[in-house]
């Protein structure tokens, strides 16, 4: 009997629909099930119904990625309700495109990890795989309705926090068809941690063995923002050191460069595949308020400062407010109040209950749902 094919559909956009994606298929792979599990980038699919690509020669993936490395997010609500404009005038063409991508090896189970085409995949399965279950994955704490996550199609959703699931039985979904998991999915390596000495480790990146430290970290591009909070928690007078990752962003990294250390250690950090790593090593992370940073914070027991402002993609915003929720940590309006933020977490005893709350929270978020897809795909 030939293998069960199951397609986990992802995106590029920012990046965490693909690492969702890539973390899945490497549980399911070492499960010794008997399925053929393949990651699918849906865009790659789509590309001839991308009016973007033909205008500018850039893919509605490439724009966005652009935007968020350039940092042009004000306001974005309002590109997206023109880019939910264009794909519901190109659904058809986009039903058929998946179609026939599909009528060689029809799938015996579709995975969506991404939002704005969950229409788009439910209708070509059923065109060549009637029976064949559709499971959507949130890989944001919550929905943006409408059409962006959860859709009236017949499906199961799968979500990680109790408005998310709030959000999928008020569109209708039976309460059977929803999932609550224990939170966003983390790559198997963050389940795989050694302890470390982090004194001994600390002092191995130039920096103090005892002394509060903070991670600064703005996804794989870095952030120019970076370069503010920085000088102003060296000017803050705090006892206080940094890490600061910058990943790719050369640039940035020269601009934090100049920073200097008269006033506080830091250690510069460019892009590196062992973030957990230098997780161990801080107390506390800085960064945006994305779901797959602040998941990482918390595997790691460390509490987060986010901000939450109008230059906040519209995704995120809910997760500010879950960070409040849950206890594990800060909100500000923009980081020129970090020093004000970082003062409040450092008063004695706050870090410690900050910490105690994030280690409280057990993820196992991407093993339940391997067992999810098992059960309704056995």
């Amino acid at each position: 009997m030939a293998a069960k094919q199951v397609d986990l559909f992802y995106v590029e956009a920012g990046g965490g629909h693909r690492a969702a994606a890539t973390a899945l298929k490497a549980v399911l792979d070492k499960q010794g099930w008997d399925w053929r599990v393949r990651t699918v980038n849906l865009t790659q699919v789509l590309t001839p119904t991308d009016p973007f690509k033909k205008l500018t020669g850039l893919g509605t993936e490439d724009i966005y990625n652009l935007l968020l490395k350039k940092g042009w997010t004000y306001g974005m609500e309002y590109p997206m309700k023109v880019m939910h404009a264009v794909i519901s005038l190109l659904h058809g063409r986009g039903v058929r495109l998946l179609t026939e991508y599909w009528k060689a090896e029809p799938p015996g189970m579709a995975v969506s990890m991404i939002p704005h085409f969950n229409r788009v995949i439910p209708e070509a399965l059923r065109a060549v795989s009637p029976n064949a279950p559709l499971v959507t994955i949130l890989t944001d704490f919550a929905d943006i309705p409408p059409h962006v996550w959860i859709e009236r199609e017949s499906q199961y959703i799968v979500c990680g926090t109790d408005k998310a699931v709030e959000q999928a039985t008020s569109l209708g979904h039976d309460r059977d068809h929803v999932f609550r998991v224990s939170g966003m999915i983390l790559r198997p390596a963050f389940y795989e941690i050694r302890p470390v000495d982090r004194a001994k480790e600390r002092i191995k990146l130039g920096l103090e063995p005892d002394v509060p430290t903070a991670l600064v970290l703005f996804g794989g591009e870095g952030a120019n923002v970076m370069v503010d909070i920085a000088h102003s928690l060296r000017e803050s007078g705090l006892k206080l050191q940094l890490i600061l990752m910058y990943g790719r962003n050369e640039k940035l990294g020269a601009k934090l460069a100049g920073i200097g250390q008269s006033k506080m250690r830091v250690h510069m950090q460019g892009f590196t595949s062992d973030v957990p790593y230098f997780m161990q090593l801080a107390d506390f992370m800085i960064g945006k308020p994305g779901p797959g940073s602040i998941t990482e914070a918390l595997a790691m027991k460390m509490p987060v400062i986010v901000d939450r402002n109008d230059w906040t993609m519209p995704q995120e915003r809910y997760n500010a407010e879950w960070v409040l929720e849950q206890g594990v940590g800060l909100v500000v309006k923009d980081f020129r109040q970090i020093a004000d933020a970082v003062r409040e977490l450092l008063k004695p005893g706050e870090l410690d209950k900050y910490r105690a709350r994030a280690a409280a929270i057990e993820n196992q978020a991407v093993f339940e749902i391997a067992g999810i897809l098992k059960r309704l795909l056995p």
